[in-house]
Formats: C-alpha cells, sequence, structure tokens
C-alpha cells in the first residue's frame, strides 16, 4: 500500500536548486513523486511555483521525506495548525519536539502565519500570548509583562536549557513553514558576488574589493560588523589593520577566545605575540614567557579597560575597542592560560553573550579560527552575511557546510587578507 502527502515550493526555486534538491531528497530515501502543477517564473524578478504528490511505502518513510522537504523550503499544500505541548520540567521538551533550522521559519496558529523571532539552529519554539511575558531571547528567563499589553501571539526560539515548565513549546512537523534564503538571478549591489562557494586562490585583490564593498553597504545601511577572530590573525601580522578597522568603526563587535587577546595584549607590552616578533621573527629571550607576563599584568590592573586606563595598554585590537566602545565577547575554553579577568569562563554565560551577538549582527567575518567560528556561526540565521577566510581549506568547508546559504569562503592567509581589506576600506 502507498501512502502520499502533498507539498509545495514557491519563490526562485530552480536558481536557488531548492526543486533539484527536493528531487533528490525524494529519491535518495526510497519515495518517488508526481508534479501536480509547475509555473516557471519567466523574468529575473517572476518567482517560481511548483506542487508535488510525494509518494512513499510507509507512513514512517512518508514522515521521514516529508522532514526532509521541509528543511528545503516545501511545505504542505494545506497546511493546519501546529501542535502545542507543555514542557512538563525545566529544561524538559516534550517528546517530539521540533528542533528549528537555522532559516527563517514561520508556525502556523490559530489559522495565522507567525514569524519565529531570533531564529537560529536547534532550538525550541515557544508560543505565547504577548500578555502573558516578555521573554524574547533563546537563553533568557521570562519576565511578566503589563497587564494592558497587547494579546496577539509570538514565537520565539529558546536552547533547551533555557526551557521553563508549563512553556507551550511545538512539536511534530505540521503547522511549520521553512523559508530557505533564495538566489534570484540579475542580483545587483556589493552582495551580488555573496553566492556561496569556496575560493582556494590566493588573495584576490579584487575578491576583497568586494568584500570591502559588502562591509561598506552595510555600514551605510546602519548594519553592523561582527569579527570572529583566532589567535592566527595577531601571529600573522594583521593586527594593526584589524586595530585600524575597529577604530574606524568598519567592526562594531568582537568576538574571540582568551588567546586572541592574551596575544594582541601581548604584542603592545612586549612586541612579542606567543613569544615571537612578528615583525622580525625573531624569538627573544624569555620570549615564551610573555603571554603569561602579560595575562599576569592584566589580573593585576583589575582588567583590560583598567589596564588601557592606566596606560599599560597603549594599541592594539583589544585597546581600540575599549577606547572606541566597542562591545566583545572572550570566551574561554579548557586550554586557557589565567584565563583574562575579562574572559568568561562559564560555558553557558559566553554562549548566551555570543548568542546577543550574533542576533545583533548583520554581517559577520570569520577570521582564521574553526572552533569559534563554528560558535558562533551555530548561532547565526542563515540570513545573516558571512564571510569565512581561512589558510585551511577544511575550515572554510565545514563551516560554510554548516548551514549558512548566505556565505562566502575564501582559503587564504588572513595575515594578507586583512592587511588588503583595510587598504580598500581606508586607504582608496
Amino acid at each position: 500500500m502507498t501512502v502520499s502527502r502533498e507539498v509545495e515550493l514557491s519563490g526562485h526555486i530552480i536558481d536557488s536548486g531548492m526543486m533539484q534538491s527536493c528531487f533528490v531528497a525524494i529519491m535518495d530515501l526510497g519515495g518517488s513523486f508526481e508534479v501536480e502543477e509547475f509555473r516557471v517564473g519567466r523574468t529575473e524578478v517572476e518567482s517560481s511555483y511548483a506542487r508535488l504528490t510525494v509518494l512513499a511505502d510507509t507512513e514512517e518513510d512518508l514522515r521521514s521525506i516529508v522532514h526532509e522537504l521541509h528543511q528545503n523550503g516545501a511545505n504542505p499544500s494545506h497546511p493546519v495548525d501546529a501542535s502545542l505541548d507543555p514542557a512538563p520540567d525545566d529544561q524538559v521538551v516534550p517528546p517530539d519536539f521540533y528542533s528549528t533550522t537555522n532559516h527563517p521559519t514561520d508556525i502556523r496558529h490559530e489559522g495565522e502565519w507567525v514569524t519565529v523571532e531570533r531564529i537560529e539552529m536547534d532550538c525550541a519554539v515557544v508560543v505565547e500570548n504577548e500578555s502573558r511575558s516578555d521573554s524574547t531571547a533563546s537563553g533568557e528567563r521570562s519576565e511578566p509583562r503589563a497587564a494592558d499589553d497587547s494579546d496577539g501571539v509570538r514565537a520565539y526560539t529558546k536552547v533547551l536549557n533555557a526551557i521553563e515548565e508549563g512553556d507551550r513549546v511545538v512539536t511534530g512537523e505540521t503547522g511549520i513553514r521553512v523559508r530557505p534564503p533564495e538566489r534570484p538571478r540579475g542580483r545587483e549591489g556589493a552582495f551580488g558576488f555573496m553566492q556561496g562557494g569556496v575560493s582556494s586562490e590566493r588573495p584576490s585583490k579584487s575578491t576583497i574589493s568586494k568584500v570591502a564593498d559588502a562591509i561598506a553597504e552595510t555600514k551605510r545601511e546602519g548594519g553592523s560588523v561582527l569579527a570572529v577572530c583566532g589567535p592566527a590573525l595577531i601571529h600573522s601580522g594583521a593586527r594593526e589593520a584589524l586595530a585600524r578597522l575597529v577604530r574606524e568603526g568598519y567592526v562594531d563587535m568582537l568576538s574571540a577566545g582568551n588567546g586572541f587577546a592574551v596575544h594582541d595584549l601581548e604584542r603592545d607590552v612586549y612586541g612579542t605575540s606567543l613569544g615571537m616578533d612578528t615583525e622580525t621573527l625573531d624569538h627573544p629571550r624569555k620570549g615564551h614567557k610573555h603571554h603569561i607576563y602579560t595575562i599576569s599584568q592584566v589580573i593585576r590592573a583589575g582588567s583590560i579597560g583598567d589596564a588601557v586606563e592606566q596606560g599599560l595598554v597603549e594599541s592594539g585590537v583589544m585597546y581600540e575597542c575599549v577606547t572606541n566602545d566597542r562591545p566583545f565577547v572572550l570566551a574561554g575554553s579548557i586550554r586557557d592560560d589565567g584565563p583574562l579577568p575579562d574572559t568568561m569562563t562559564d560555558a553557558v554565560e559566553a554562549q548566551n553573550a555570543i548568542r546577543e551577538q550574533a542576533h545583533e549582527a548583520d554581517m559577520v567575518l570569520m577570521l582564521s579560527t574553526l572552533l569559534h567560528s563554528v560558535a558562533v556561526g551555530n548561532c547565526l540565521p542563515s540570513s545573516t552575511r558571512v564571510i569565512c577566510v581561512d589558510i585551511n581549506p577544511a575550515t572554510v568547508t565545514q563551516l560554510l557546510d554548516r548551514g549558512s546559504a548566505q556565505a562566502v569562503g575564501m582559503v587564504t592567509d588572513v595575515g594578507t587578507f586583512v592587511p588588503i581589506l583595510a587598504e580598500q576600506l581606508l586607504d582608496e
């Protein structure tokens, strides 16, 4: 006996590859399909539409296929309301809860589509009346709202450790609409080059120029740029160029680990990074101790901000963040020396701080750090523009494969990329 379900796709489903992805998913999972209706957009701006009947041998097989199609933007032709079940306890979600993608998502409630706020991957969706509470962040607790507030309905993401007993959590797959970012032909403007993919060529000045144009356009539109940085940026000699970008307002926020900040500060205090002079490549006597000496001096001062105020630190990326009021998040790890007083050693606290930055950012520069970029990337909606730069091709590929449809990857030396980028933005 064969079971079937009708689904539909709409938008730039051909140029974006959505239609092909759905066909492949159906066949790979042992199903078949019949195209009931297909309308092709005749111009670059006109959307297309397809309605399919998906067939499978069992209901279980069909559910697996429909789940996969759902992740690729195919939705039921005749949607019903989403299922809501109360969380049985704090940090406990109901069985069969819906786990989000990083794509823009809507849920259907009482016959109306409601956009899910603060979308990111691997979260639960909570639905509530606005008059009930003021909980918006996926890592925050609910706070009561005034009694005269709107009685409207809202939906938003919550990470599992923020779930509270009684939260109405979306379960199952019905009443959920996922909208992957589309890629229509003929895209114009500074962001037209951001069609995904990885370039493994040497630093291309023309490509970096396009990245600079995209950053400049983001700033002109009032957007925020987040830089996610690894220690290699300091070791490779790109420190001063990034500091200029922070000072001139092209980088609004910084997300990094303890090591990045330590070596940036070490470069100012001792002229070395991880014990090496980044200009002469010499290794001064006791240079291997410079990073721990730097940490001890900052701890003695009280914080990075205090070290700047006291004149201990007079240049660099962290200096520019402090003096120009650019917020930064330093997330700790098990490997950290010290760590610095500003480094968050509570993993959940650091994750929530990263999450706040990620949802505020309109564009993200991921510069030579795999683990930190993955952490930030997990919190980003797929609509956020991402530039990923690393000398290791596997790093760039892994980050892009995690789901950011609007990302560009460059396999190149960050020590060359950042100075050229600063030159394009500031000197031309």
